[in-house]
């Protein structure tokens, strides 16, 4: 395969400073992750940012709500758990990429910073989104949000999450979940589909990687729809869904096959596979392919939500 000069640079870049995930304890992990960031821009610029904290199932819960410039009238709503192995990242790792999706989607988004393997394993992050859905539903009016209009949604390990939690909120009777956004996703534990036999090594995400994030998040086995979607009865009366995957990824091969699954089932799907691309590239707005392939990703989500 040849590739762009820019994906060809990036990945050189990406796996020079990325560490061995599995040589470093979860704690200094997330410290070194921290200390690569650039500082805050706090851009785009929002019309609202609110840092809050509410009751979880495992304590104080930290949300961080974004309401858009615009009209007054009430937005979709969009709950997001953000990527990072289920073992890092928080709200300030996805705080651009949280602000240029509720400009582009016209919509509130809920960044939730749910509980860390290996310290809080599954199912405690499933929960923790699933108390923010919750929380979301009762109060979205509050910041201009439409109760009627929520989507979850997440990237990497968030994808799991908005998957997970679109099938607990169907299963339990909980809050109605209009559409579910699954970026790379996560979706399984199999470590030899096509993607994770051609792009396991050498892409920035690896298939050794995320053996040991399964490993820190679910020790105990993944036999648990709330740990892997596919272990559902049933897809059917799932909320639409937007899947995007990148063909570099490992995981790729699933998001995939999942966004068959849904069609399948009867789930209204739009799917798109960036060739080409890595897992990721959606967060790095330096380069010169992801506003085009953000544009889209916010097209989908969009249509998804009725958005005018």
């Amino acid at each position: 395969m040849t590739l762009l000069p820019e994906v060809t640079e990036m990945l050189a870049v990406l796996e020079a400073g990325f560490p061995d995930v599995s040589s470093v304890p979860p704690v200094e992990l997330r410290a070194l992750i921290r200390g690569r960031r650039a500082p805050l821009q706090r851009l785009p610029d929002m019309r609202e940012v609110h840092d809050l904290t509410i009751e979880g199932p495992g304590g104080d819960l930290s949300l961080r709500v974004f309401r858009p410039h615009g009209g007054d009238d009430p937005r979709p709503v969009v709950v997001f758990a953000h990527g990072g192995g289920f073992v890092f990242c928080d709200l300030d790792s996805h705080d651009e990429f949280c602000r240029s999706m509720a400009e582009g989607v016209g919509a509130v988004v809920v960044s939730v910073e749910y509980r860390l393997a290996p310290e809080h394993q599954a199912p405690a992050a499933h929960d923790d989104v699933y108390a923010a859905l919750e929380w979301t539903a009762k109060n979205a009016g509050e910041f201009g949000g439409d109760p009627t209009r929520i989507a979850l949604a997440g990237d990497s390990a968030g994808g799991n999450l908005a998957a997970t939690v679109s099938i607990a909120a169907r299963d339990r009777g909980g809050p109605d979940v209009v559409a579910q956004v699954l970026i790379y996703p996560v979706i399984d534990d199999d470590f030899d589909t096509q993607s994770y036999r051609l792009y396991g090594s050498g892409y920035y995400n690896t298939a050794s990687a995320m053996k040991w994030y399964w490993q820190q998040y679910a020790p105990g086995g993944t036999d648990d729809v709330r740990l892997v979607p596919t272990r559902a009865e049933s897809l059917v009366g799932l909320p639409s869904a937007v899947v995007v995957t990148a063909e570099l990824d490992p995981p790729c091969s699933s998001g995939d096959t999942y966004a068959q699954m849904l069609g399948a089932a009867g789930v209204p799907v739009r799917h798109r596979r960036f060739d080409g691309l890595f897992h990721g590239f959606l967060t790095i707005p330096s380069l010169s392919f992801t506003e085009p392939a953000r544009r889209e990703v916010w097209d989908m989500m969009r249509a998804a939500l009725d958005v005018g």
